[in-house]
């Protein structure tokens, strides 16, 4: 990951997104694209992982692919979880350079050392989901097994417990469109 700050060359900022798998990040990030597009770029994710694979719309790469571009600084930010690598493209230090806004899947495991990187440019958006829906969702996409998904909603249990200083908290238990109602009122307000 490359080391240098670069909060301080402009005034776009980053929206970092996490929250627990099957929180539904991937559709709250669609419905904030729909709304604010002509705001914020959305960034899409490398990872070392089948382009069908679940939900997101990602740059699929084999893992002698995603070290060559690791290799030659094309990442922003990069991190493995899963059994998977993942990256954020250096295209997205261009954005924010030219003043847009973007968003990004990020990894919770990761955020100190994105926010080492982007300074006071990165605000987190945390989702949250209650644990029986999480569990609905997480048994419903078959990916996992029994003991995964009980891994997964203990991990999102101490994600909850969790202060993280300067979150928009959003709740997607319900409609999404209610959801991302937090993260529109801050938009609104912070909209230059």
């Amino acid at each position: 990951m490359n080391s240098q700050p670069i909060s301080s060359v402009h005034s776009a900022r980053l929206f970092y997104v996490i929250g627990p798998s099957g929180s539904g990040k991937d559709s709250v990030m669609s419905l904030i694209r729909e709304q604010w597009s002509q705001h914020i770029v959305i960034a899409h994710r490398y990872i070392t992982r089948d382009a069908s694979a679940g939900s997101e719309n990602h740059v699929a790469l084999s893992v002698q692919e995603f070290e060559q571009r690791q290799n030659k600084n094309f990442f922003a930010l990069d991190w493995q979880a899963n059994g998977h690598c993942y990256g954020i493209g250096c295209e997205v230090d261009a954005w924010l350079a030219k003043g847009v806004d973007v968003m990004v899947n990020g990894s919770r495991a990761y955020l100190e050392q994105a926010r080492d990187h982007y300074g006071d440019a990165l605000i987190p958006v945390v989702i949250e989901v209650a644990s029986d829906i999480l569990k609905q969702r997480l048994a419903a996409r078959g990916r996992e097994s029994r003991e995964e998904i009980e891994l997964r909603l203990i991990r999102a249990e101490k994600l909850k417990q969790q202060n993280i200083e300067g979150a928009i908290m959003l709740d997607n238990s319900g409609l999404l469109s209610d959801t991302i109602l937090p993260f529109n009122d801050y938009y609104q307000t912070h909209l230059e």
